[in-house]
């Protein structure tokens, strides 16, 4: 099945589906897009401790400060 008919099927079910069936979907796609969202900043967090872009406390300290300058 394409995506273009898999698309269009999820809104047939959703336009027939009661409240219930709407919201538990909802949840999921959410949850499902929430730790799509958190592996992506996890994986670049990791390539930036691998790659050295990490700045000790007193180093964010600093940088805060000469934001109030």
């Amino acid at each position: 099945m394409s995506t273009l008919e898999l698309k269009n099927e999820l809104h047939q079910i959703i336009d027939n589906s009661d409240t219930n069936l709407v919201e538990g979907f909802y949840a999921i796609i959410t949850a499902y897009i929430e730790k799509s969202k958190n592996s992506q900043m996890i994986a670049e967090s990791e390539e930036d401790i691998k790659s050295g872009r990490i700045h000790n406390q007193d180093e964010v300290r600093k940088i805060i400060e000469s934001w109030k300058e």
